[in-house]
């Protein structure tokens, strides 16, 4: 898929601070231990310096009654999104396989 023409989507971890923490007045500490994670674990994914696990998304969804596949497919989107931004430098490195040639 070609994320080139998407915009720029936010990091899910700024979307569960925006919506869920400041929306529910929790703090990162109050939210991390609802959430079971460390405070450190919670302030870097909200702000956006680690991604949402799998797990972490779990844990979302049993404390806030939300889903673990939106979060796990928005972080996705992200990642891929990201990626996309660095596929020329890649492109440079990575050598095409052919049917042919394998």
């Amino acid at each position: 898929m070609n994320y080139q023409g998407m915009h720029n989507p936010a990091h899910p971890g700024a979307v569960l601070k925006e919506f869920w923490l400041d929306g529910l007045n929790l703090s990162i500490t109050d939210a991390a231990k609802k959430l079971g994670l460390s405070r450190k674990t919670l302030s870097h994914i909200v702000n956006q310096k680690a991604p949402i696990t799998p797990e972490t998304a779990m844990r979302i969804e049993i404390a806030f009654n939300s889903r673990a596949g939106l979060w796990i497919d928005m972080q996705a989107g992200y990642d891929a999104w990201q990626i996309e931004q660095r596929r020329a430098d890649l492109e440079k490195v990575v050598t095409v396989v052919s049917w042919q040639q394998a």
